[in-house]
């Protein structure tokens, strides 16, 4: 009697799913603002101070008054100079400050004229001159005079205090994973450090006798049916690339007790064990019978292509051979169950199962709220006829005209279409896709980001 198997899982069902158990890693670190490129804030920035801190000059030119430019060709006694870094003293009418970019406008002045627009004139041009400003009598010995060529409005060229954030404002919310801007954004409002999440602490390895790693044998050496172990090279790159602290264990044996005695053993120091290979129903694939028997595994086959043998579980606190706590033989702030997520072993699989379940579901941990990927449409340059009645993600790349271009192979194990390819397109279960349709494209640039 054939045996029925349960329906394969929609692949969003599978990501909702994933994402709901992904509960935010407890731990903190404070870092030093240099240091803290990737990682994922714990906390709100807030800025105790404006930004700009005053008003101040977006441009070199002139500081003046608007009412002592009633006309083109206004000439002014230029009475103090600013630089940026310095601050400048009240301006007297008839008056001009000679000013530098972001150097604070002095009290009295309500706008500035680029230099540009302004002629620096000797004294004897000036006295020659009909149209020197009314108040022109020297309080200060003058720096020279200038002429201005255009009728400045009220707060022309002046940036002003708090323009660009205002103080008590949040700048970065917990949450955010920081990028170079944001450590500039942060560093704007005096942060030197921040306090984010803490790195997930991943253990990996793969499964099969067939695996050899590279460096071990010439390719003239291996025996029949051996192949090099790619997918262990791509996996810890994406897991650093996410920020976490990855524990590579190598190749374990298609042994049930092996793999059960690995299982054990990186449950007690990591907060998530990612595996490659070992959770499709053949005899010789332990992961999944494995992890059952150190707790539960709770998704079990998705309907994509390519990836469907693809498993979420946790291993308990109970096997991990300490408390909860995992004050025995494990790490500080280690509590709870540590999750478990089982690759297909085919490479072109493992790759895209990890950028679109696993890289969420990291990400979620260390608290982002938004993980999903954004696809954009994008013209079809292909024909696809051969629609799968499970959801496909076809390998592809932009060409010159902005369309998609499609990859010949979409074989699972064609590891060249995923270095010839810049992005993926999301195809709906059964439907085909036609030259000029619009798709659902979504780059690599941001699933390997």
């Amino acid at each position: 009697m054939t045996m029925k198997h349960p329906p394969l899982k929609p692949f969003d069902e599978a990501l909702a799913e994933l994402l709901a158990r992904a509960t935010p890693l407890p731990g903190r670190d404070t870092v030093a603002t240099w240091d803290a490129d990737g990682r994922v804030l714990a906390a709100d920035a807030v800025s105790p101070l404006h930004v700009p801190p005053q008003d101040n000059s977006a441009m070199d030119g002139y500081a003046l008054r608007c009412a002592d430019v009633p006309a083109a060709g206004t000439v002014l006694r230029v009475a103090q100079r600013i630089a940026a870094g310095s601050s400048g003293q009240p301006l007297q009418p008839g008056t001009a400050a000679r000013i530098f970019t972001g150097a604070p406008v002095p009290p009295g002045a309500d706008a500035v004229v680029m230099q540009e627009n302004c002629e620096a004139l000797s004294g004897a041009d000036a006295g020659a001159s009909a149209s020197v400003g009314a108040s022109d009598t020297p309080d200060a010995p003058a720096l020279g005079w200038v002429r201005i060529h255009t009728v400045p409005q009220p707060g022309q060229a002046i940036r002003r205090a708090g323009e660009d954030i205002t103080r008590g404002a949040v700048v970065l919310r917990a949450g955010t994973r920081l990028t170079p801007a944001a450590l500039g954004l942060a560093a704007s409002i005096g942060m030197d450090k921040l306090q984010v999440v803490q790195r997930p602490r991943v253990a990996l390895f793969s499964t099969g006798d067939e695996l050899v790693m590279p460096g071990e044998l010439p390719p003239e050496r291996m025996p029949p049916g051996a192949i090099y172990n790619s997918n262990r090279f791509f996996l810890r790159a994406l897991l650093q690339r996410l920020g976490c602290h990855v524990t590579d264990l190598g190749i374990v044996p298609d042994q049930r007790e092996a793999t059960v005695a690995a299982l054990r053993t990186a449950s007690a120091q990591h907060d998530l064990i990612l595996t490659s290979g070992g959770v499709s129903v053949g005899e010789e694939d332990h992961v999944k019978p494995a992890v059952q028997a150190l707790g539960r595994l709770d998704l079990w086959q998705i309907a994509i292509k390519p990836g469907k043998p693809f498993a979420y579980g946790h291993i308990d606190a109970a096997t991990q051979g300490g408390t909860a706590g995992g004050t025995a033989g494990g790490v500080a702030g280690k509590s709870g169950p540590t999750h478990f997520i089982g690759l297909p072993g085919n490479p072109v699989s493992s790759l895209i199962t990890f950028m679109l379940l696993v890289r969420p579901f990291v990400l979620r941990l260390q608290g982002v709220a938004d993980v999903l990927p954004r696809f954009i449409g994008a013209a079809a340059h292909f024909d696809w006829r051969k629609a799968d009645q499970r959801r496909e993600f076809l390998r592809v790349r932009r060409n010159a005209q902005g369309g998609l271009e499609l990859f010949a192979n979409q074989g699972s194990g064609v590891l060249t279409s995923t270095v010839w390819a810049d992005g993926i397109v999301d195809v709906p279960p059964g439907q085909p896709i036609a030259r000029g349709d619009t798709v659902r494209y979504l780059p690599f640039a941001e699933l390997m980001a």
